[in-house]
């Protein structure tokens, strides 16, 4: 009986092997990351084939609407131009997708023929990452500075300034700020050449590592980079302020402070520092959210990025674009929470020792 039970002694150490595995954070949160992909791209297949016309009806419009085709005409010519079959069953179209997606292969444009979807994004993602990146890097920065020095004055003026400021600038949505921007200080008043920053650089500028490209790009992208700016340092303000006002009520401040360290010192090390964590992960998600939030802040100023690609899509009916679209913006929205989890146990060490990057 006892001679039997020593075969399972093996299967037991694996199985209790593949169980601690298992039972790793940063697996678990890979693998929930690859769960959350799945699931927004399978929706996200589906949604967009509930979007009334596809690109053969939208084509046909456009060929029989001045009466020179029948409809017949136009919709052979149509299905011969894009050389696809929206007839075949959704199933057969999920498990295809499915599979390219496996692979990594987010397939070819409708629109553009013969052109990769990954080669469409990439050539646009740089000017939003630019953007995007630079304008939430800006606003992070002076935000988590001004609500840490708000919260140093709590009740001054200067403290109700900045949280009224920081009220009034947070509840305005980033379309319309950039919409006072274009109407009130480029139509009205004439202090900012709209027509000549569309884009994303001057027509006739060389592309190039050059002061004179740089500085133009610099240029072109000032106005979507000072509307994410201006949308986000208000939240930022509010949040740090909240965040270290809490930690100024900590008793390690007060330990601190009887150890006679300074306030610039306790502000910096202890304080600042730990007001900090809970804004990490927020910024990482804010960023990834503000990718693919910038359809309307790229059309407005005809700057050629994800957001604008991504309206063209939706017009055209482009499915393969569109899906490679919001499946890279899902991914870098699961990207970000990790890099943030991650971020967050090096600034605070007691969660990596309480169970790595989840907390647990």
């Amino acid at each position: 009986m006892v001679a039997q039970q020593f075969p399972t002694a093996p299967r037991a150490r694996r199985a209790r092997r593949i169980l601690g595995y298992w039972r790793h954070p940063i697996l678990q949160a890979v693998v929930k990351a690859i769960l959350t992909v799945f699931v927004t791209a399978s929706i996200t297949f589906f949604l967009i084939r509930l979007m009334p016309g596809n690109p053969i009806d939208i084509r046909i419009a456009d060929l029989t609407k001045d009466g020179l085709m029948t409809y017949e005409e136009a919709r052979a010519q149509a299905a011969s131009l894009f050389s696809i079959n929206l007839d075949a069953p959704l199933p057969e179209q999920y498990a295809e997708f499915l599979g390219n997606l496996a692979r990594g292969d987010l397939g070819y444009s409708f629109v553009s023929q013969g052109t990769p979807v990954t080669a469409i994004v990439l050539a646009v993602l740089p000017w939003t990452l630019l953007t995007v990146g630079t304008g939430l890097l800006l606003s992070f920065a002076a935000g988590v500075f001004l609500g840490l020095f708000a919260a140093y004055n709590r009740n001054k003026p200067i403290d109700h300034i900045l949280s009224l400021g920081g009220s009034l600038i947070s509840s305005v949505p980033n379309y319309f700020i950039a919409l006072l921007i274009i109407l009130v200080l480029g139509l009205q008043l004439r202090w900012i050449p709209i027509t000549q920053m569309r884009g994303t650089y001057s027509s006739g500028m060389q592309p190039g590592f050059s002061l004179d490209f740089i500085g133009d790009v610099l240029i072109h992208a000032s106005l979507p980079i000072t509307v994410f700016f201006l949308a986000s340092i208000g939240h930022w303000i509010l949040s740090m302020k909240s965040a270290t006002v809490n930690a100024l009520e900590e008793d390690y401040v007060n330990a601190a402070r009887a150890r006679g360290l300074s306030d610039g010192r306790i502000m910096t090390a202890y304080v600042g520092r730990n007001a900090v964590l809970p804004l990490v992960t927020q910024f990482a998600i804010t960023a990834a959210y503000a990718i693919g939030g910038s359809i309307l802040i790229e059309q407005y100023f005809t700057y050629q990025g994800v957001g604008l690609r991504l309206n063209a899509a939706i017009l055209q009916r482009d499915y393969p674009v569109m899906e490679g679209i919001f499946v890279i913006v899902t991914i870098a929205v699961v990207v970000a929470n990790l890099l943030a989890d991650v971020l967050y146990t090096k600034l605070d060490p007691r969660i990596g020792r309480a169970g790595g990057a989840t907390g647990r």
